[in-house]
């Protein structure tokens, strides 16, 4: 295991997050309290107790698994696609460096931002609304398994992105409605019997709920079902990225 290509490409990409502090860690954070005061003190005072908890602690896991995967996918994928646009990818190609080794260096970099800012988030929702977590390793375990699955999916964009805008589109056209629909701001028991069968099939909700377990031991699927979802999109995502090194698909001409 090369551990000094690994340490580089790690520090490179967070020294690239704390250059850019302000829109890497200051913009979410501002944008989420945003909601915690909205929807935790101004509106969720004035809406009923979901499964015993108050509506702006309930929206708190959703909110905070909203950001981790925004967030891992876009720092995954400007990571690995800046490279590719400025041509220096081809370094890192031609350098004694395996697949296993540049995933670790980019991955691990991506999800670690992830899971700081999840962090952050969750002392400063601490603040605005009354939380418990009654499972904190669970917490934690999603935390991470979460990041680094989606900064894994982040990877596979990145590398197969060609422009900045399609870069920007399947995390705004299809990450950020499947969030909004996976039970952040509801469970799905207040929805419809078919739109509950709907709802079943978008594997956020199995995020959400297994997050939101862990801090209230409420959920809308069991916390096996919820990490056995999203092992298997690790797996998924792995997989993936193993065929693109294997066959270059779009980093090698």
């Amino acid at each position: 295991m090369n551990l000094y290509a690994i340490k580089s490409i790690y520090i490179f990409e967070m020294a690239r997050t704390f250059r850019t502090l302000f829109q890497s860690i200051a913009s979410p954070v501002i944008s989420t309290s945003l909601y915690f005061v909205v929807f935790g003190s101004a509106i969720g005072s004035r809406i009923p107790e979901v499964g015993e908890v108050s509506y702006g602690a309930f929206i708190v896991p959703g909110l905070i698994m909203l950001s981790i995967l925004t967030e891992s996918i876009s720092n995954a994928s400007f990571g690995i696609y800046f490279p590719k646009f400025t041509g220096t990818i081809f370094e890192i190609l031609s350098a004694p460096v395996s697949m296993i080794e540049i995933l670790i260096g980019y991955v691990g970099a991506a999800a670690t931002k992830s899971v700081m800012l999840g962090l952050i988030m969750l002392a400063t929702a601490s603040l605005f609304v009354p939380l418990q977590i009654k499972h904190p390793f669970m917490m934690v375990f999603f935390l991470i398994l979460t990041a680094v699955s989606f900064s894994l999916f982040g990877f596979i964009i990145g590398i197969w992105a060609d422009s900045f805008e399609k870069l920007q589109v399947i995390p705004m056209l299809i990450i950020t409605p499947l969030v909004f629909l996976g039970g952040s701001f509801y469970s799905i028991d207040m929805l419809p019997p078919v739109w509950q069968t709907i709802s079943r099939f978008n594997p956020v909700l199995y995020l959400v709920s297994g997050f939101r377990w862990s801090f209230y031991e409420i959920a809308d699927v069991s916390v096996d079902q919820s990490i056995f979802m999203i092992s298997i999109f690790l797996m998924i995502c792995f997989v993936i990225v193993w065929a693109i090194f294997k066959t270059g698909y779009k980093i090698r001409k």
